[in-house]
């Protein structure tokens, strides 16, 4: 795989970007403002698997960048028997868009990765996140210059896994699809996504799935090493 391989795509949240571990600190701003009494552990317990749901619901294009942001909150307060006026939830959902890239903590090993990548191959980014925030995240994190082309949903039109955005990306960053190569979290969206037109991939299997034998996963990001 060295040996053809010239440019890399990589997914942000869940995979550079650690998305858990910053959505929890901004959750808990919001919590301080809102003086919302509810323990933060347990309101992120019930929150994430509702906004993985509504994500993949984005992705499939059922609902909108609107509904997802507002849906999301609605469902997991009601979980703990708060019902907020979609006015709040209106400014809790902005609040946490803007609240979310104060924090900027990267997934163990992402500098030392792109250190080591940085000087071989031609890095890019692929992401299905709001362009304003992605940008801030990338920006505020450090690592934005690594990365020659970034390819946002918003821009495109389309999300991953729709072959769409990996054409776009490919063709924005001047690469071809037998020399690239795709690494993210998330298996539909990355992995089948990016394979669908072609390109090879590496999962970044954090989350611990069960995944086909056939795929190259890893479960930290130094091992990419060893396949780049």
């Amino acid at each position: 795989m060295k040996n053809k391989i010239e440019h890399i795509f990589f997914d942000l949240d869940h995979t550079l970007w650690d998305f858990d571990r910053n959505s929890l600190l901004a959750f808990k701003l919001i919590f301080e403002k809102f003086d919302i009494d509810i323990d933060i552990n347990i309101f992120l317990k019930t929150y994430q698997p509702i906004n993985m749901k509504y994500w993949k619901l984005y992705r499939e294009e059922r609902v909108n960048k609107e509904e997802l942001r507002r849906a999301r909150l609605i469902e997991a307060f009601m979980c703990f028997e708060k019902n907020f006026s979609i006015g709040v939830i209106d400014d809790i959902s902005e609040d946490y868009i803007n609240f979310l890239p104060l924090h900027n903590y990267l997934i163990d090993g992402t500098q030392d990765l792109l250190e080591y990548l940085n000087p071989k191959y031609e890095l890019h980014i692929i992401t299905n996140g709001f362009e304003e925030v992605q940008n801030q995240k990338l920006l505020n994190s450090g690592i934005r210059h690594y990365f020659n082309t970034i390819t946002n949903s918003e821009e495109t039109g389309v999300k991953k896994p729709n072959p769409f955005i990996f054409e776009q990306a490919i063709q924005k960053s001047g690469a071809k699809f037998d020399n690239s190569i795709m690494i993210g979290d998330n298996y539909e969206a990355d992995i089948k996504g990016a394979e669908a037109v072609g390109l090879d991939t590496i999962c970044f299997n954090y989350h611990k799935e069960e995944l086909p034998f056939q795929n190259i996963q890893v479960s930290e990001l130094k091992e990419i090493k060893n396949y780049l």
